[in-house]
């Protein structure tokens, strides 16, 4: 009985490689083949991602050697590939080198190009759309820079600062100064805000009869009540 199992068992075995042996054998082959394709994929995205890189630092390297020409050159590559993020920091510097060089229109254009990107950053894109109103603001109408603006112009964004105060200006041009001196104000109590800025917008805002100067105040008083403690806890003679 048990040679006939093994019998059995052979001629089982030997029909299955018969019908199935080639197919198998296809399917391995497919496999492995896929499993190198994908190996050599990996070892060139890798490549591609260390080339790269190693241009993006070449281009900042030059940069910050004031060879703009060469730097521009490098980024300009970069900032053409599609679904890199890499690509949208090369277009911004390519766009920052555009405005050092007086070339206005090609850096709006870059600007233009990465706020309208949904794909990238929203920090990135708030940035550019900063810099795009900012180049263009004097050929922009009044009411554009505002609806550009506006969302960024809010106490607590990071852009609050530069974007308030082109709203402000906006507003002034529309002879709104019922709007444009409350955001002035805000500006300049925000001690978070670079003290040049909050000068700037102190003196705007008082220029409107928008009171700027509660900061100021509460500071000297604060100021002359330490002094005072100070001089309270010195011993008398």
């Amino acid at each position: 009985m048990r040679e006939v199992d093994d019998a059995l068992r052979q001629d089982q075995l030997q029909g299955f490689f018969k019908r199935f042996g080639v197919p198998l054998a296809l399917l391995l082959v497919l496999g492995l083949s896929s499993f190198a394709g994908y190996l050599w994929w990996e070892d060139s995205k890798q490549g591609v991602a260390e080339k790269r890189a190693e241009d993006f630092v070449i281009a900042l390297d030059q940069l910050e050697a004031k060879k703009l020409d060469e730097a521009d050159g490098k980024l300009n590559p970069l900032a053409n590939e599609e679904g890199v993020a890499s690509a949208v920091a090369a277009k911004l510097l390519r766009a920052g080198i555009a405005l050092e060089q007086k070339r206005s229109k090609d850096a709006a254009k870059l600007y233009a190009e990465v706020a309208g990107d949904a794909k990238a950053p929203q920090p990135y894109r708030d940035l550019a759309t900063v810099r795009e109103v900012a180049t263009n603001f004097d050929s922009m109408k009044p009411q554009d820079v505002i609806d550009r603006l506006k969302p960024l112009a809010v106490p607590g964004n990071p852009w609050f600062g530069v974007a308030g105060e082109m709203v402000g200006i906006a507003y002034l041009k529309q002879e709104k100064k019922d709007l444009a001196g409350p955001i002035f104000a805000k500006i300049a109590k925000d001690e978070d805000m670079p003290e040049t800025l909050r000068e700037r917008t102190r003196q705007l805002a008082g220029s409107l009869g928008v009171d700027a100067l509660d900061d100021v105040i509460e500071d000297e008083t604060e100021s002359a009540d330490d002094k005072s403690d100070e001089d309270g806890d010195e011993p008398a003679e």
